[in-house]
């Protein structure tokens, strides 16, 4: 990948695939020069402006302004980019809708006392039961006080669910990532002992009894399959991204943030676009993002608004807040509003920090 008629530091050399590629196409490519880059345009809005976002093709040479592109790049990629015509040689990935996939992709398990035969639509659950006896179990003046996060609410028809969670499976499984609902902690990168609540600068708020209920339930419902009603789609212009399957009442948990734990010093050059602040500590060496490049959850789909416009910032339906729970910072994702079925969900990827730029979000 080039940007600004320059390769890029990261890029190097032309990988060696795309070399031999190249030398296989009809039409050979002429000598590259800096005249060259000096005239480049890009090929959508024909303008050679702005050489400081026009993406070069590693294979075809042709230019193409991040915002021009169809869906949009935010980050300048640092290692080989395709243009999209070139992209659309590549094999195109599926995952199988078949329940036996679907069961072992997300590692759902069977609890006790519970039967989840899917298959033939039978699913027994007592996630609204528990859910009542706890609104029963809580003082009356506790909802005065404050406002309790929500278990989300899976959709009945465990057929349905299936297809929601395909649709997960396929944009994980398009992106070669894993499903993970959990944040994961691997070696060379930051050890589960840097994520600690107490180092966060200025502090951090602790997640309430009743709200950690409610987080550790719906872990539990996911790992009977019963999963938020969400569906991933692709948009031509946003990529892959999240809707709504159903009604979703506002305060509603829809997902923990996740992915591999790492410290900020090791990703400043990351072109991963999903990266999302974890702890700031008063030394800026121990800051941690969660990196969802090769783990995740549906988190990884969510948009961010363009928090710069009023129009960006109508679309806000969810908050994403950090957490001390257990002693641990968790990001999660809870609806601001009510959502209804086939409203997109988004969310201001920057909080209160306003360091991102998201001039080029929809």
């Amino acid at each position: 990948m080039r940007t600004g008629g320059r390769r890029t530091k990261a890029s190097g050399k032309y990988p060696l695939d795309l070399r031999e590629d190249n030398a296989r196409r009809r039409k050979p490519v002429d000598d590259i020069t800096e005249e060259y880059y000096s005239d480049v345009r890009c090929q959508q809005c024909r303008s050679g402006d702005r050489d400081g976002e026009l993406l070069l093709c590693d294979r075809c040479d042709l230019g193409f302004h991040m915002s021009c592109l169809r869906p949009i790049v935010v980050r300048v990629p640092s290692g080989p980019w395709l243009c999209p015509s070139c992209n659309e040689e590549k094999p195109k990935k599926r995952f199988p809708l078949m329940q036996k996939k679907i069961l072992d992709f997300f590692r759902i398990q069977k609890c006790s006392g519970e039967i989840s035969e899917m298959a033939e639509g039978k699913w027994v659950s007592s996630s609204q039961d528990c859910k009542k006896r706890r609104r029963r179990s809580m003082p009356l003046a506790m909802y005065k006080r404050r406002r309790r996060i929500l278990p989300y609410i899976p959709t009945r028809d465990p057929r349905r669910r299936l297809e929601q969670m395909g649709t997960l499976a396929t944009a994980l499984t398009a992106l070669n990532m894993k499903f993970s609902n959990d944040l994961t902690y691997m070696p060379g990168m930051a050890p589960k002992s840097a994520n600690q609540a107490i180092l966060e600068k200025g502090g951090m708020q602790v997640l309430a009894r009743e709200d950690k209920e409610t987080l550790d339930l719906c872990r539990i419902m996911y790992k009977r399959g019963e999963c938020p009603p969400l569906i991933v789609v692709f948009d031509s212009l946003e990529g892959y991204t999240v809707q709504a399957d159903g009604d979703i009442k506002d305060m509603t948990f829809i997902t923990e943030y996740t992915g591999d734990v790492d410290y900020l010093r090791n990703r400043e050059h990351d072109d991963c676009d999903s990266m999302m602040t974890l702890l700031l500590t008063e030394n800026p060496s121990n800051n941690l993002l969660i990196c969802p490049d090769k783990r995740g959850n549906i988190a990884r789909f969510i948009n961010g608004i363009n928090n710069h416009s009023p129009e960006g910032r109508k679309k806000q339906n969810l908050k994403c807040v950090r957490y001390n729970v257990d002693g641990e910072c968790r990001v999660l994702l809870v609806t601001c509003r009510d959502i209804s079925p086939g409203e997109r969900l988004y969310y201001d990827y920057n909080g209160y920090e306003q360091e991102y730029p998201t001039e080029h979000f929809v």
